[in-house]
């Protein structure tokens, strides 16, 4: 068996960045002490969830790769010897942002970046003001633990992204998240929504025979526009095996850090009972292309 050790840290975010960054720091080490050799942050790590509001002074608060972070967080890589999956608000040029995931490989250096494909626009969520759709593709990261699948939060609802990185030969999917209930849904429906985007990631999984590694913020954050109440993030981050078993489940309602071990191949075993890659009709799916119908 091939176990890969992932150390997942699920945080709370206050205003003060360069102690957001300590605790993130604090939690990669006790994640490498407890044997991780992967260690994955949520989205939009180093600050509090901006995209809330529209403010174009708050542009200001992203930078560029290799930048500041990538630094920092490289020479913690090197120091644990872990690799280490960060989410950056990226600084392209003037004008021109990304919501860019960046892997760091165990020696520091960057082992390769993916750029937020879907981007949302929803209350609370209003990333396409921030972010230019990203334009790297789906394309797994190599890395010293394997072919990583990463994609961001977003993401994690569309089956084309998940199959496009199962195709291109990841060993597993990885999904920095910042998703939560908005005031205004009922508790209800946001009850269900939780258990929809839990539910449509392990369909990922089974899907395409991979484990699946999502690690999303917790707690409350306020709207800075004071127009209303805020988000409560739901936390709840969680790993799952190649058939969409739960691994590890975190709590909704604090902070946590785990190291989850996850059988790299017992991918080969799933797909050989269930050969969805064999059977597929590739001669077929040409309307996959189409925005809708004819």
């Amino acid at each position: 068996m091939r176990i890969l050790k992932i150390g997942m840290v699920q945080q709370t975010k206050g205003a003060d960045r360069a102690e957001n960054i300590a605790r993130l720091k604090e939690g990669i080490r006790d994640c490498a002490a407890k044997g991780a050799q992967l260690v994955v942050l949520q989205e939009l790590h180093n600050t509090v969830y901006f995209c809330q509001s529209e403010d174009a002074s708050l542009c200001d608060l992203a930078e560029p790769i290799p930048g500041p972070s990538t630094e920092e967080f490289g020479a913690l890589a090197r120091e644990l010897g872990v690799v280490i999956v960060l989410s950056l608000f990226e600084r392209r040029a003037p004008g021109i942002y990304h919501n860019t995931a960046v892997v760091l490989e165990k020696d520091g250096t960057i082992a390769g970046k993916y750029r937020k494909m879907h981007i949302p626009d929803d209350p609370l969520f209003y990333e396409k003001f921030y972010f230019t759709p990203g334009d790297l593709g789906f394309h797994p990261i190599e890395t010293s633990v394997g072919s990583l699948g990463v994609l961001v939060c977003w993401d994690q609802w569309y089956p084309e992204a998940a199959r496009a990185m199962a195709l291109e030969g990841a060993d597993l999917l990885i999904y920095p998240t910042a998703i939560g209930g908005v005031p205004t849904d009922p508790l209800e429906e946001q009850k269900m929504q939780m258990g929809a985007w839990e539910l449509v990631q392990r369909g990922h999984a089974v899907a395409n025979g991979l484990p699946v590694i999502t690690v999303n913020r917790v707690g409350h954050e306020p709207d800075p526009s004071g127009v209303t109440d805020g988000i409560r993030f739901w936390g709840h981050s969680f790993a799952c095996g190649q058939q969409g078993e739960i691994l590890t489940e975190f709590p909704t309602d604090r902070e946590d850090v785990r190291v989850v071990d996850v059988d790299l191949d017992r991918t080969e075993y799933v797909r050989r009972g269930w050969p969805f890659f064999r059977d597929r009709r590739i001669d077929a799916y040409s309307p996959l292309l189409s925005r809708f119908g004819k």
